[in-house]
């Protein structure tokens, strides 16, 4: 398995590290222990955090509802929790983006 990707009870929770700004949402790939990702949103008033979870919500196609930040709310660094899926599945998706 891969190190940023854990199964949860639920799901999987994903470490991640999220650069806020960027020109596009998008995944960039594996840095260190983190899957990388961009936002366009900027990193004011949750703006980024929101934007994260709707693109991950259409990444992994489960909704907005289904990722929940567990840790990192106001660092680069964060932990996400998505419900109703499996690794396998998650693989599948990030793979295909």
């Amino acid at each position: 398995m891969r190190s940023w990707l854990k199964t949860d009870k639920d799901g999987i929770c994903l470490q991640l590290k999220v650069q806020p700004g960027a020109p596009k949402n998008e995944v960039v790939g594996v840095v260190g222990d983190a899957l990388k990702i961009k936002v366009k949103a900027p990193p004011v008033k949750g703006e980024a955090n929101r934007e994260l979870q709707e693109f991950l919500g259409r990444l992994f196609e489960c909704g907005t509802g289904k990722v929940k930040i567990v840790r990192g709310v106001t660092s680069r660094t964060k932990l996400v929790k998505i419900e109703g899926i499996t690794p396998e599945e998650a693989i599948r998706l990030i793979e295909g983006s």
